[in-house]
């Protein structure tokens, strides 16, 4: 087992063991001298937000942060207020699991409708069809952000805005890059909005440095999430998140850069791959661990 003291910003992200409970999950941090556990709100509901906050209390953990809030961008009344509704569910989940940081995927593009009734809807392909107005989504987001912001405030919760891929604006994230969330978190309070760098979903954009340098300068750095880029793409392209070391990004440069923004915060590793998730959990946690001494400790 590594030596604790290299450990001690490291957290497993709950997405990297799927097939763990929460329970499972935080014994396998502790038993390889992990400090902290990012939680998914779905391993977070199997056991009910009290007992999930007393098994990470209990197995003295942090929580470095609570995923995901988010998908923003409906366009119908109805799934505006739902979606403000389970944020703010969301938002007092954070808050009794002892976290700061929630992170939210905003949302892609409303569901579009199917071929018949869109060329109903929208003869001759008009340009207004919602289903593929990324300016009034993202609009939306920002407008539904602005009202999400007073209530976490009131719970001591930050919202940690994370810019996916643009593989994936069309159906999880109409915001794709780190510059994207900042002009979004500007109008707010850092402790109250904030961003996430995730090296899977920004490695690739060219204006990284300085946006990291902005976000660091600003206070708005929340976390830092590892992982690394694979090709060739998954049938499902989301599960195409490898060990760090196994793909394409940058780590020794990127880390340097949060780095060197002021983070001091804790490193999440959040894995989604299918052999990844086969494999067996206390392996998955030794692997992330020896990777993340190697090719990003040296560098924090």
């Amino acid at each position: 087992m590594t030596d604790a003291p290299a450990l001690s910003r490291l957290s497993l992200n709950t997405a990297t063991t799927k097939h763990w409970t929460l329970e499972e999950a935080v014994a396998g941090a502790v038993r390889a001298g992990l400090p902290a556990v990012g939680l998914w709100r779905d391993r977070v509901q199997e056991i009910g937000v009290a007992r999930a906050a007393a098994v990470v209390a209990g197995a003295g953990l942090r929580v470095s942060s609570l995923c995901r809030g988010g998908f923003l961008t409906s366009d119908e009344e109805a799934g505006q207020r739902a979606a403000l509704d389970d944020n703010r569910r969301a938002i007092e989940e954070a808050a009794t699991l002892g976290t700061h940081e929630l992170v939210m995927v905003v949302g892609g593009l409303p569901a579009a409708p199917g071929p018949e009734q869109r060329a109903a809807a929208y003869p001759g392909g008009s340009p207004a069809d919602p289903a593929r107005d990324l300016v009034a989504a993202r609009q939306r987001v920002a407008d539904r952000i602005g009202e999400l912001v007073p209530f976490a405030a009131g719970h001591g919760v930050r919202l940690v805005l994370e810019p996916l891929h643009p593989l994936f604006a069309a159906d999880r994230a109409v915001i794709s890059t780190l510059g994207q969330a900042l002009d979004l978190a500007e109008p707010y309070p850092s402790e109250v909005v904030g961003v996430v760098v995730d090296t899977y979903h920004v490695w690739w954009d060219p204006d990284l440095a300085r946006q990291i340098a902005r976000a660091g300068a600003a206070g708005r750095i929340a976390s830092y999430q590892v992982c690394d880029f694979l090709l060739p793409l998954q049938p499902l392209a989301l599960n195409s998140r490898g060990h760090v070391g196994d793909g394409y990004v940058d780590f020794a440069t990127i880390t340097g850069w949060v780095r060197d923004a002021g983070y001091a915060g804790d490193v999440e590793v959040e894995i989604f791959h299918e052999g990844v998730w086969a494999t067996d959990g206390d392996e998955t946690v030794r692997t992330l661990a020896e990777r993340y001494v190697r090719h990003v400790l040296p560098y924090l």
